[in-house]
């Protein structure tokens, strides 16, 4: 006999109530753009072509007074958060941890991010472009992945983790794998088209499941950090239009931004950033040079701009935009890591092997392609953040005052009016929750400027905001800001604060600090106070020891690393560092039965990098081929002879040697089974990076690394032909890095 309740006649089912979302909650959509200065957009003053931003912005709102933190990660860590970005962890980049709470490198579990928060309250989330919040050496295949998109309340994710990547040749990965990329330059492949192509497909995909399911995108495009890659149509085009130069062009923007009301009638530029010479001052080849580079920049911003007019096309022809909130911004302002006089191909430079002027003028109808690393010169930079003094980097107006669109024409204002209060990116977050119509999570440290956004007399209730990045400082404190420029190495107690009344002088022009002590005193006391509530100390300006001592502790004592035939796709920043030392390459391969002759053993090996530098091991003709890519120079170095049909261990092997008072050079074999069948020495080795694309063995993907359009050249991913075993890679222990060099160039790649 069955006991009592032990059959379903018995016993009444019941379900959980699923989760759902607040009744009528919108869509959002935030779309983050990268290194784009105030400037940039048409609606804020710009020559470039921004029409579907201008299109939102007019049937939106537009605000003047927006800052972010100076920097990409930090950034990120506060709009998804709603904190401070010291206080959730970090304080500079996801590239390294410090050793200090507040600079850990990725965002603490404490606290939610957006995703997490209404994945909770039903919503969907899905991620496409740049991440930038995992340690880089937590970015292989063995994690951790809880740092990535997918363990921080995102349901997809298709993009990449890094701070940038090549647009034709990108380090993808969906979900959490890594993926080759689905075409490459010569198949019309660009990456923000890619990834607008997949933010579609997720929400038709969405829509198809569960149409009554709002859903959360961030939508973070490469551009405009560099490298700068674009159609050549579209960098002929603003070539002619860039042709004006930088000085114009601030004039030009200033006078269209009072023309929109973007700043107040009456304001002034600013004197030219320090070290930025007129543009009459330069030579015509240095002005044509900078008008290409620059055109660059403007085609890509102009070609993503035509990627979010699908996503909005789409969003109108599935009934959509009405209730998605849409915002367009940028995670901080335009790029001083161009230098005077900008970048062709920026991975020379950050190798030791020069770029000259003439050579960058020889290569001017490369710029923005394929097998280049372009950036553009200090001056364009500062013209991008007109009217506003100095870059991203810098906690002055042009590193934190950023261009924010929304658009929300079920919830907000439709008439395209301007907001002026003061808001920063960590108010973002609360104020989506409000708008979204959900409970503030505990722990924000942002205001929600939500009662702003629809009534332009409204104050925020916001009354201070630090800001601090590489020991530049500053504060915002009830419509003044306290800021301070601080050169690395120097000490902190040499700073000058500068003052102004921010309310009335929008671009820092008018120094107040004379006239008024007392209150700068009182600001600098108020800075330090706020430093010590959310981690900011102990202040830090340390660039090459901080990313010297991050790789020590990832790689630690390490010497041999082991590629079994199948691996995945390595990340540059856990691949074997061959930099300023000796190293062996040995591959074991078997090329019995094969017509060895007749190329059937021919494709690569293993390869690191892409044509703007890197190094590639690969069978050509059916002979051994090393390909050493400094800077998108070939130093290509061949076996003599067919390779036998047999088992071989083939390999490379690179001695770095010095005499006193002369260069480092290296001394280059190729051996087969041991013995070495030719030999180069050569001045131009990884002297202080490899390439921040990554590694795979038996091909090379995307834009490759050896002889990039050049006679001969193999074209991607050339798969192996031979049985690849096993490629074997061995440090030796004689590097010597320059680590002032190496901060400088991980700092450019932020």
């Amino acid at each position: 006999m069955t006991r009592p309740g032990a059959t379903i006649d018995q016993v009444e089912p019941s379900w959980p109530e699923p989760v759902r979302p607040p009744v009528g909650a919108p869509n959002v959509l935030v779309v983050l753009f990268d290194d784009v200065g105030f400037a940039d957009f048409g609606c804020y003053g710009s020559e470039v072509a921004t029409p579907t931003i201008d299109r939102l912005a007019g049937a939106g709102l537009r605000m003047t007074g927006f800052h972010t933190t100076a920097m990409c990660s930090t950034t990120r860590a506060a709009l998804f958060t709603g904190r401070n970005h010291h206080s959730v962890g970090m304080g500079c980049l996801a590239n390294f941890d410090s050793g200090y709470p507040g600079y850990r490198g990725r965002v603490t579990r404490d606290a939610p991010m957006i995703s997490e928060v209404l994945g909770a309250a039903g919503y969907r989330n899905y991620m496409l472009g740049k991440w930038h919040l995992t340690n880089l050496t937590e970015s292989g295949p063995t994690g951790p992945f809880d740092g990535w998109p997918l363990g921080r309340g995102f349901h997809r994710f298709y993009g990449f983790l890094d701070a940038e990547t090549d647009q034709y040749s990108p380090e993808l990965v969906r979900d959490n794998s890594p993926i080759a990329a689905p075409g490459d330059h010569t198949t019309g492949y660009h990456l923000t088209e890619d990834l607008a192509d997949q933010a579609i497909a997720m929400w038709s995909s969405h829509e198809a499941a569960d149409p009554a399911l709002p859903w959360f995108t961030m939508f973070a495009p490469g551009a405009c950090h560099a490298p700068h890659q674009a159609p050549v149509e579209l960098i002929d085009h603003y070539e002619r239009i860039f042709r004006k130069g930088w000085d114009a062009t601030r004039h030009d923007r200033l006078a269209r931004q009072i023309e929109l009301g973007i700043v107040p009638a009456g304001t002034v530029l600013p004197d030219r950033n320090p070290m930025v010479r007129p543009w009459d001052a330069h030579t015509d080849d240095e002005r044509a040079v900078f008008a290409r580079l620059m055109a660059a920049y403007a085609a890509m911003l102009d070609h993503t701009d035509r990627q979010l007019a699908r996503l909005v096309d789409h969003l109108e022809r599935s009934g959509q935009l009405d209730n998605t909130i849409v915002i367009v911004t940028s995670d901080n302002g335009s790029s001083q890591e161009g230098g005077p006089n900008g970048f062709v191909n920026a991975m020379g430079p950050y190798n030791g092997r020069p770029e000259p002027m003439v050579e960058k003028s020889a290569r001017l109808a490369d710029i923005g392609g394929p097998d280049t690393h372009s950036n553009i010169p200090w001056g364009f930079a500062m013209a991008a953040n007109t009217p506003l003094k100095r870059y991203k980097q810098n906690t002055h107006g042009g590193g934190v005052r950023d261009p924010f669109v929304i658009h929300w024409p079920a919830g907000l204002p439709t008439d395209g009016s301007l907001r002026t209060p003061f808001a920063h990116v960590c108010d973002l977050a609360p104020t989506l929750y409000d708008l979204v119509g959900l409970a503030h999570p505990d722990g924000l440290e942002g205001v929600s400027f939500e009662a702003a956004l629809h009534d332009p007399d409204a104050t925020t209730g916001k009354v201070r905001q630090y800001f601090e990045m590489f020991g530049h400082r500053g504060i915002w404190l009830d419509g003044w800001k306290a800021v301070a420029y601080h050169q690395p190495g120097t000490s902190f107690d040499d700073d000058r604060w500068e003052l102004y009344h921010l309310d009335v002088d929008v671009n820092e022009v008018h120094d107040l600090a004379a006239a008024e002590p007392e209150r700068l005193a009182a600001m600098i006391d108020a800075w330090w106070d706020e430093a010590e509530a959310n981690q900011v100390l102990p202040l830090d300006d340390r660039f090459a020891e901080r990313f010297a001592e991050n790789a020590e502790r990832h790689r630690g004592g390490r010497t041999r690393y082991v590629f079994w035939n199948g691996m995945e796709h390595l990340p540059g920043d856990v691949a074997p560092d061959l930099r300023s030392r000796s190293y062996t390459i040995s591959a074991e391969v078997d090329l019995r039965g094969l017509d060895v002759a007749g190329g059937q053993a021919d494709g690569v090996i293993v390869a690191h990098g892409d044509a703007t530098g890197g190094w590639s091991l690969f069978v050509r003709d059916g002979r051994l081929v090393h390909d050493l890519n400094v800077g998108g120079e070939a130093q290509l170095l061949a076996s003599p002879e067919v390779l036998p049909a047999e088992r071989l261990t083939l390999g490379f092997r690179m001695d770095r040697h010095q005499e006193p008072g002369h260069p480092v050079v290296g001394d280059a074999q190729l051996t087969v089974d041991g013995s070495t069948v030719a030999r180069m020495e050569t001045g131009r080795t990884f002297f202080v990076m490899v390439s921040w694309s990554g590694l795979d063995i038996g091909m090379d993907r995307g834009t490759t690394v050896s002889d990039y359009d050049r006679t001969g050249r193999y074209v991607g991913p050339n798969v192996f032909g031979g049985r690849l075993r096993r490629v074997v890679v061995d440090l030796h222990g004689d590097q010597e890095l320059d680590h002032e060099a190496v901060g400088a160039a991980e700092m450019a790649r932020e």
